[in-house]
């Protein structure tokens, strides 16, 4: 009788305590269950300073879309770029960095860096791929642009402290590895104890028949000792599978704590070099585009090259400034090719990531006779893109193939995989344009359409041979800081920079006159002169150089030249 109540005693612990952990189980999945997000909020005693960057791992911290609130006083801007890219802008200026969220999950970490307390305005920089403004408060999901890593840049004016109060949800981590497990124990116990109840109902039952002969007694006493061996069974193994259930839960939770992840390269190994990504992204490109034409357009428009000097600098300024005071006395003289960005044919982009950086554009609008090639130059991070040269392709030249993803630009004097390096290439046309017998004469040739080369032989043999109370002399020298030279998709290479075409003329005699055309006129102030006289023109030009092993010549890609200096001796 003992035996029987202890048995269902036994019973009613086991369901409640099934009871429990299933409960426990459910409880994980639902009244507490993780919430979806967390919030960190940035400390309010944070110093202030003119920038905030907020590290790029926070974008990819628990996964998905992390939302930023942010609240300032007056206007703001929040802008995304490449870590370097935002890194190089801020340099040496006092800022703060958002590097991480503390262990409760509650403050965002902030790393202060001392340095200067005012700094040029950002916004409009040609280093973001996107730009936010706001007035008073910002909610921004940060989302990338395209592959790769991008921080963010949080800033006023430049002048005043950035905003200070910054908050950032992200999403958090809604597992619950115990929910399953403790379901199933309970279950597991449930069953475990309403079986031990029904085995001691029985028992019970036969108890209440009497004693019997001596025969039933045994009988009785063999049952008994089969029924309590089977509820040892019954109960040893729900025991079993719960424990086996536990086991598998908390081995399974170690096996994933204990899993060694792969280590990581050594910084520096080729495994640890990410992928260079080209500097601007096509709609970076287009924007910096669409504001170069502009300003052309302003430029060209009012022959004024004050409008130009925001996006026009090197080479075209100076051929541009010459040529609006040029047409401001001749109006016939030929104006400068427009620049537009409507039809975009080509882009060429360096994935080389420190500065100055060049990219190129092939376009051909209206008032574009035949494509033409422009540079685009970026001198330093705070700087912006500027044109500083214009290049008429060659008619029927085909444009060499370049990596649009980005490409590789190499020193001027680097010959590696080339046929001639590029600071060779430009010495070699310069001699040829100098130098009808030029030892580049079959080494750098145009077609049968591209003239240039050619007429500019042509034009100087006929100036020496017309003139005949003057002696004449012509020079073609590389400007060496404006070669630029791109990887095309080959191996060979794309090399563009200036040439100084210089014109010098003398008379042959006392009292000989020399006579210059109205263009030059215009810029050196007379038509005539007896002591002699100069003329500079800035040649733009690009050159295809094949690669190394080749036996094909290099190819005149682009040409064109201006008028930018014209003296009296």
């Amino acid at each position: 009788m003992i035996g029987v109540s202890l048995r269902f005693k036994t019973a009613v612990a086991l369901v409640l305590l099934g009871l429990l952990t299933l409960l426990a189980g459910i409880g994980q999945k639902t009244i507490w269950a993780p919430s979806p997000t967390f919030t960190a909020s940035a400390p309010s005693d944070a110093a202030a300073a003119p920038l905030t960057v907020i590290d790029q791992k926070l974008r990819t911290l628990h996964g998905g879309t992390v939302k930023i609130k942010i609240e300032g006083d007056g206007a703001f801007m929040l802008a995304a770029g490449r870590p370097d890219d935002v890194d190089a802008w801020v340099g040496q200026s006092a800022h703060n960095t958002v590097t991480g969220v503390s262990e409760d999950e509650k403050s965002l970490q902030l790393e202060h860096a001392d340095g200067e307390a005012t700094v040029p305005n950002p916004a409009g920089s040609d280093l973001w791929v996107s730009t936010e403004n706001a007035s008073g408060a910002l909610e921004y999901s940060w989302t990338p642009p395209a592959d790769g890593e991008w921080s963010l840049l949080l800033a006023s004016d430049g002048t005043k402290p950035a905003p200070s109060s910054i908050s950032m949800t992200f999403p958090n981590d809604t597992a619950t590895p115990w929910a399953v497990p403790l379901m199933v124990l309970g279950g597991l116990l449930i069953l475990a104890g309403i079986a031990l109840a029904i085995l001691s109902a029985r028992k019970k039952d036969g108890e209440g028949d009497g004693q019997g002969s001596g025969f039933a007694q045994r009988a009785r006493a063999k049952s008994e000792a089969r029924s309590s061996s089977k509820l040892q069974m019954v109960s040893g193994g729900a025991a079993v599978a719960a424990v086996t259930a536990v086991v598998v839960a908390v081995t399974g939770g170690a096996a994933s704590a204990a899993t060694t992840p792969a280590p990581a390269p050594a910084t520096g190994s080729p495994a640890a070099e990410a992928p260079a990504s080209p500097v601007l992204l096509d709609a970076q490109f287009r924007r910096i585009l669409e504001q170069v034409s502009s300003a052309v357009d302003a430029g060209d428009g009012a022959k004024d090259a004050a409008k130009l000097a925001e996006r026009v600098g090197g080479t075209e300024l100076e051929v541009r400034t010459q040529n609006y005071k040029i047409r401001s006395q001749v109006g016939t003289y030929e104006a400068r090719m427009p620049v537009r960005s409507t039809k975009l044919l080509t882009t060429v982009v360096t994935s080389e990531r420190s500065w100055p950086r060049s990219v190129l554009a092939v376009t051909q609008g209206d008032g574009n006779v035949v494509p033409q090639l422009l540079t685009l130059v970026q001198p330093s991070p705070r700087e912006n893109y500027k044109l500083t040269e214009t290049t008429p392709l060659q008619p029927g030249t085909t444009f060499p193939a370049i990596n649009r993803s980005g490409t590789q630009t190499l020193a001027a004097a680097d010959k590696s995989g080339l046929l001639y390096s590029g600071e060779e290439a430009l010495a070699g046309l310069a001699d040829r344009l100098a130098n009808p017998e030029s030892s580049f004469k079959d080494k750098l040739l145009e077609g049968a359409s591209s003239p240039y080369i050619a007429d500019t032989l042509s034009y100087q043999a006929e100036v020496v041979k017309s003139g005949e109370n003057g002696t004449f002399s012509f020079t073609h020298k590389v400007v060496p800081e404006s070669t630029v030279v791109f990887r095309t998709a080959d191996g060979g290479a794309l090399v563009l920079g200036r040439i100084n075409f210089g014109f010098d003329g003398t008379p042959k005699a006392s009292g000989d006159k020399l006579t210059i055309g109205d263009d030059a006129a215009a810029l050196a102030g007379g038509k005539e002169t007896t002591t002699g006289m100069v003329l500079n023109f800035a040649e733009s030009m690009a050159v295809y150089v094949p690669p190394a092993g080749s036996t094909d010549p290099m190819k005149l890609v682009a040409a064109t030249r201006g008028l930018v200096g014209a003296s009296f001796k």
